[in-house]
């Protein structure tokens, strides 16, 4: 059914008047009569007593009047439900995070996006960067944060910040500690498929120092555990520090000799479709990881 012959039709009704009708409508009386006409010739049945002194609804009028208004109100709504989807869009996005990074992030990144997205869900998905990078590639997340990931025709990455590696011990250290010293610490890290450990061997290995590995532990809070009962001194970007949750003082030192740096990188699929829940989470999550890793 037509709405804007339903218009016209309550128009006429309204005012009582085809020619009244016509000039708030701002149409000529004829175009008029021919729409309301055919609306009449649609539901098979005259709809308004036409006389000298204008037009009233007849009994099917009254019923088509009601239903009209009915029908006018479900439209409102309609247009009011997608307004308020616009703003405030749906769907699902899935955020793939390194352990450490979800440590800090998550609580602000799903608080923030329901404050601001509450119809929309957030799924957060915490692996290592090398795993998060091949759930990428196969388009099971939206996006992810990945610690020095290898360049990929298939994403598009994002450098947001770059962080100082540091060593961390149990007891005090100097300022400054060179390379070769570190090697020949006692040190516990994360095992080879990780980010940060294969930066590390990238710089030792071609220097031909070994490292001296008490034990390999893929969680960073256990990791600092460590550290935090004298075990060993690790190895850990400068953010790590902010989950140092231990009584004992942490020690750190500048590594020299070479510096090193990693590269914290926001990447998505190239050839996946967003949504607008997809482009909000990636502003939302690109200024929460700026905060956090830029500079």
């Amino acid at each position: 059914m037509d709405l804007t012959r339903l218009r016209y039709f309550v128009a006429v009704v309204e005012s009582g008047s085809f020619s009244r009708a016509a000039a708030a409508l701002h149409l000529s009386q004829p175009a008029l009569s021919r729409q309301v006409l055919l609306l009449e010739e649609e539901v098979g049945q005259r709809l308004l007593v036409r006389n000298g002194r204008g037009a009233s609804a007849n009994e099917a009028g009254l019923a088509m009047l009601a239903h009209a208004r009915g029908i006018f109100e479900l439209a409102e709504a309609a247009r009011a439900d997608m307004r308020e989807r616009q703003s405030s869009p749906r769907g699902q996005v899935t955020i793939g995070l390194p352990p450490r990074v979800a440590q800090v992030l998550t609580a602000d990144l799903v608080q923030r996006f329901r404050e601001q997205y509450p119809q929309a869900t957030v799924t957060i998905v915490e692996s290592l960067s090398i795993r998060l990078r091949e759930w990428l590639v196969a388009g099971t997340l939206d996006m992810a944060i990945l610690f020095d990931p290898p360049p990929s025709p298939q994403l598009a990455e994002e450098t947001l910040g770059r962080e100082p590696l540091l060593l961390f011990g149990p007891r005090p250290l100097p300022r400054r500690v060179k390379l070769a010293d570190v090697s020949a610490l006692p040190l516990v890290m994360p095992s080879g498929p990780n980010a940060l450990r294969q930066l590390l061997e990238a710089h030792t290995r071609p220097r031909g120092l070994a490292l001296d590995l008490v034990a390999e532990v893929d969680s960073v809070l256990t990791v600092l555990s460590l550290v935090a009962r004298g075990v060993a001194h690790t190895v850990l970007p400068a953010s790590a520090r902010r989950l140092w949750t231990y009584p004992q003082a942490l020690h750190e030192a500048a590594i020299v000799s070479p510096a090193m740096r990693n590269r914290v990188v926001l990447a998505i699929p190239k050839a996946r479709p967003t949504s607008k829940p997809q482009r909000l989470a990636a502003e939302l999550l690109r200024a929460l990881a700026l905060k956090q890793y830029g500079g």
